[in-house]
């Protein structure tokens, strides 16, 4: 059972497996994804940046919490932590550099109010997270991608950005990992720059997410057999796409005879 101590600082959990103690665990992260993201997944950034307290409260868990504690979680536990973690320092990123200047940091091509204008937020900016400094960039690409074979993290690690997946209102849960999983992809596809068949010029445009990580979806390569003469990381993303359609789209994806374009990235601020 999960159980969370009401007096010292650590959302310390024990046996895992009670849903409501996991929950009650992120209470504070719950209030500020309730508050300050809307049904579309942006932020209120101005908003969160004036009544901050909650989401401070959750970065100083995520230092707090225990290691050998966590050892001992499930797996979609773990996952449901991490990502969590993830989009929680990713908006303490934001919102301790907000409003963003266009000049902060070098990059012309990026709009002013991006997250890229913020020096090193993945790869230099650390955070406390159990005990030890890590930035952004371990936390998705040492710890995420490299302990976990579950690619469909990438529908739900959000970068503050517009082609981001959707920021969801709520946090994700060991309990309700699949489930919400599951629906993170379903809404992330849904968006036309994310997946998007284009029958009159035969070709299918797919978020830059699926260029950028494609590798994670090898284990996808039969589940929609994909023809034609694609590459294997394509056939591999395309036959993940698939098994979330039906019908003409999904056979189209399956015939292979079109041709693949990624869809250049929006990196301007989710911003409500």
């Amino acid at each position: 059972m999960l159980v969370v101590c009401a007096v010292l600082w650590p959302f310390f959990f024990t046996n895992a497996g009670a849903a409501d103690g996991e929950k009650s665990a992120y209470d504070e992260y719950t209030a500020v994804l309730s508050r300050f993201v809307d049904d579309n997944g942006l932020v209120d950034y101005a908003g969160l940046r004036k009544e901050r307290a909650p989401l401070d409260v959750f970065v100083d868990r995520l230092a707090r919490e225990d290691r050998s504690v966590y050892d001992g979680w499930p797996a979609a536990e773990k996952i449901a932590w991490w990502i969590n973690a993830y989009n929680g320092l990713t908006l303490r990123a934001v919102i301790d550099h907000y409003p963003i200047k266009g000049g902060v940091a070098p990059g012309a091509d990026y709009p002013q109010n991006s997250i890229r204008r913020i020096p090193g937020v993945w790869d230099k900016l650390e955070f406390d997270v159990m005990g030890t400094k890590m930035t952004l960039d371990h936390i998705e690409h040492k710890i995420l991608r490299a302990e976990f074979e579950e690619p469909r993290v990438h529908a739900a690690l959000v970068c503050a950005a517009v082609s981001c997946p959707p920021l969801r209102r709520e946090p994700f849960t060991g309990a309700g990992l699949d489930d919400q999983l599951e629906d993170q992809v379903r809404r992330f596809l849904a968006r036309g720059g994310s997946f998007r068949i284009d029958r009159e010029k035969n070709a299918v445009h797919l978020s830059s997410i699926f260029d950028w990580f494609g590798v994670d979806f090898a284990g996808f390569a039969g589940a929609v057999p994909v023809a034609g003469g694609l590459g294997a990381k394509e056939k591999a993303v395309l036959g993940f796409v698939a098994s979330y359609l039906e019908g003409a789209d999904r056979d189209y994806i399956a015939s292979g005879e079109y041709t693949v374009a990624y869809t250049p990235y929006d990196w301007t601020l989710n911003e409500r």
